[in-house]
């Protein structure tokens, strides 16, 4: 994680470490930590309560340090990401499906097989959909990484049903005993109201095959888009009732304090963030460690 959040850190208050320890807190200072803030990409809604918060522990003396500031600023930020369960869902039934969801370019494939992977990694026995059916090239490349990660798959054919083969894998996995369906489901724009539509019939389909189902909804957003991933957000949280949010792509970004921004806008939890290419760069988000790679403490 320290390495992913390489680039936000580096342009994340990077000014304000160095400073001497005892360095006391100024007009000037709490301006540059408030300019750092919002260009790592916190929203202003987020921002601005907790400048007013700082600006009168300042004021009142409560806080006079620079290091005390940033530790105040530490505590509302990790606040902000623990404020909801970011846990898996579990099921009393078996398997528990998980549908993962999202525009194109997101990351939404590798995800649902680095998800397959640590659930193997953990014990389960998962089972990867790829309903995915309006690319061909989407099948193909979660093949692959089921392959990769040793992980059986049930795949559509292209131009398929997408609800179909969720239905198909849901199935299969009641019969070989799989306690997991990870499903991954076409890229769509959240402007296109027939693939959203499409969204909502395999929602109810995943139901028919096992009562409750889907367990979990997983929205898939790009850490490069920053904000913009948030109207994204609020039309797939319409359609398809999202449960969760992975945040991918965290190490080719300046912006990581977007993931404030996103979870607190939208009210739901971060449950993974994405921090590499590679099989095992899925993360569960812990709170702690993700504000303190982003500010770390001075030594």
């Amino acid at each position: 994680m320290q390495q992913a959040l390489a680039k936000t850190r580096g342009g994340f208050l990077s000014r304000l470490f160095g400073r001497k320890a005892e360095e006391p807190v100024t007009p000037e200072f709490l301006g540059e930590l408030e300019e750092g803030l919002l260009r790592a990409d916190l929203s202003v809604s987020l921002v601005d309560p907790l400048m007013a918060q700082l600006r009168d522990l300042a004021s009142t003396g409560e806080v006079k340090t620079v290091p005390k500031a940033l530790d105040a600023v530490r505590e509302v930020l990790v606040a902000a990401l623990a404020s909801q369960d970011a846990s898996l869902r579990s099921s009393a039934q078996r398997p528990r499906v998980v549908l993962v969801v999202g525009v194109n370019g997101s990351g939404k494939t590798t995800t649902a097989a680095k998800l397959a992977k640590r659930l193997k990694d953990a014990g389960e026995t998962p089972l990867l959909a790829g309903a995915d059916t309006f690319r061909a090239a989407a099948i193909e490349q979660l093949e692959t990484w089921a392959g990769r990660v040793g992980v059986p798959i049930i795949s559509g054919r292209p131009e398929g049903d997408p609800a179909a083969v969720v239905f198909d894998a849901v199935n299969a996995a009641v019969a070989r005993g799989n306690t997991t369906v990870i499903a991954d489901t076409a890229g769509r724009l959240h402007t296109k109201g027939h693939l959203m539509d499409e969204l909502g019939k395999i929602v109810r389909v995943a139901g028919r095959a096992r009562e409750g189902a889907p367990d979990e909804v997983l929205l898939v957003l790009d850490g490069t888009a920053g904000q913009n991933a948030i109207q994204q957000a609020r039309q797939f949280t319409k359609d398809a009732s999202v449960t969760g949010l992975v945040i991918t792509k965290l190490d080719g970004t300046a912006k990581g304090g977007a993931v404030f921004a996103i979870a607190h806008e939208l009210r739901l939890p971060v449950k993974f963030i994405g921090v590499g290419e590679k099989a095992d760069d899925l993360l569960p988000l812990d709170p702690r460690a993700f504000v303190d790679a982003l500010l770390p403490h001075a030594a």
